[in-house]
């Protein structure tokens, strides 16, 4: 691939994202303002993030790997029990990669 196309594909993802957001700030006046649609939004981040996040605990090589011994499974969840008791954003990824090393170590 060339510069040039790679250049352009960048600017056109970064174009479409900008229209995105401006679309929800320049018309989101008239969008209804009903209870429902508010509460259904508040899960739309949770959802993405799982989204995200996923495939990096569960996905090892291109296959699925939910074994006993994926050291990202185990450090994923310590950092949900850490993030459930603290509620701390800090924790929760300290946590995590701590968890994630000690894992790393053991298992390997």
């Amino acid at each position: 691939m060339s510069t040039t196309v790679l250049l352009l594909t960048m600017a056109a993802c970064g174009l479409v994202t900008f229209l995105i957001r401006l679309s929800f700030i320049a018309f989101g006046h008239h969008l209804p303002d009903d209870p429902r649609i508010t509460a259904v939004l508040r899960y739309v981040p949770p959802a993405i993030l799982g989204a995200l996040i996923a495939p990096e605990i569960f996905v090892a090589g291109g296959s699925l790997n939910a074994a006993p011994d994926n050291p990202r499974l185990w450090a994923a969840l310590v950092a949900l029990i850490v993030a459930r008791l603290t509620r701390s954003v800090l924790a929760t990824i300290a946590a995590g990669m701590a968890a994630l090393w000690v894992m790393q170590g053991w298992l390997a």
